[in-house]
């Protein structure tokens, strides 16, 4: 009941968030120098076509009362139509919802496992030969950048190896849709070459993804770990002589993964905003490489549609995240 409790009282905190969240991206698109309406008719359009644009979508109203409409046309579902596609931006953003999750999934689970019992090893051989070499790589995890390794990924696996595909999601028609995740529609349909082929083209632009977000989960590991060997109850544990495989794996790791939890749930949204560049690279038809053609195009409706999505999403995951902790840690039901 005590959890059911604190899962609404988060609950409850989500809805001002979101209205606080499309307010923020409202206003930085009416306070950017380029005019929407002058984008949107184009550069040869005369002044009483602009005007007549600027009237068609409510430019001219006062800004308090565009507000009102735009956060009226979001919660009906209405986010505009996209200049790039032409389509109303909702349905674009449905239609490339897939790719960019079955993509940030991917990476998210290739990230906690490495990076989980990276962490742990770490931690139990602290300063010692492996824990340096550990560190050093994750280090260098975090250091690159993701467009730079991406480039190297694919120069050596792709054009040196050549081995894994260069870009793209698949090579030809994917399977049937079921989920639109072409890996499970795959195994659904009982297709073992298209999940072989589909599981190829996601290796590259996963690993990207995954190797800067691991090093972020074995940092965060090792530091919760490190922190529980000093805690009395690891003390007790030991001297009432329980294994020391049973204190790590049963008490000090679920101690640690309570501050993992959180930083999972931060690292899940930051691989939904690197897409962007990762999809870009790999030319991944997913809602970042749709961000990065709107960016060029000045679509303010599918950046506004896109950083809105990605916000809503990066929300509902720490709320998830939230109520993980508090399933996992007793303190926080008292």
């Amino acid at each position: 009941m005590r959890i059911l409790v604190l899962a609404l009282r988060r609950i409850a905190w989500m809805p001002p968030t979101l209205l606080g969240l499309i307010g923020i991206v409202f206003f930085i698109s009416r306070i950017i120098p380029a005019d929407p309406a002058r984008v949107m008719a184009g550069e040869n359009a005369s002044p009483a076509q602009i005007e007549a644009l600027r009237q068609k979508f409510g430019l001219d109203l006062p800004l308090w009362q565009q507000f009102v409409n735009y956060v009226s046309d979001v919660l009906s579902g209405n986010m505009g139509i996209s200049l790039y596609s032409q389509r109303p931006v909702a349905e674009d953003l449905i239609g490339r919802l897939a790719a960019t999750f079955e993509l940030a999934i991917a990476a998210m689970v290739v990230a906690i496992a490495i990076g989980v019992p990276l962490g742990v090893v770490s931690a139990l051989n602290r300063n010692k030969f492996i824990d340096q070499v550990i560190r050093l790589v994750t280090m260098a995890g975090l250091a690159m950048a993701a467009f730079w390794l991406a480039i190297l990924l694919q120069l050596f696996f792709s054009m040196t190896l050549g081995i894994t595909p260069v870009q793209g999601r698949i090579d030809g028609w994917g399977p049937d849709s079921i989920t639109g995740f072409y890996t499970i529609d795959a195994m659904l349909t009982g297709d073992g070459e298209m999940f072989a082929k589909s599981l190829w083209y996601l290796a590259l632009p996963t690993a990207t993804l995954a190797i800067p977000a691991a090093a972020t989960i074995v940092r965060f590991t090792r530091a919760g770990v490190l922190n529980a060997l000093s805690s009395n109850f690891v003390f007790y544990q030991s001297a009432m002589g329980l294994p020391r495989r049973t204190i790590i794996w049963k008490y000090i790791l679920r101690s640690a993964l309570i501050g993992t939890l959180t930083q999972i749930g931060l690292v899940f949204g930051n691989l939904l905003a690197g897409a962007v560049v990762i999809e870009t690279v790999f030319s991944w038809p997913g809602l970042g490489l749709f961000a990065y053609n709107s960016i060029l195009q000045s679509d303010y409706n599918a950046i506004m549609a896109f950083t809105l999505f990605t916000g809503t999403v990066f929300i509902l995951v720490n709320l998830l995240i939230d109520i993980a902790q508090t399933l996992l840690d007793p303190r926080s039901r008292a």
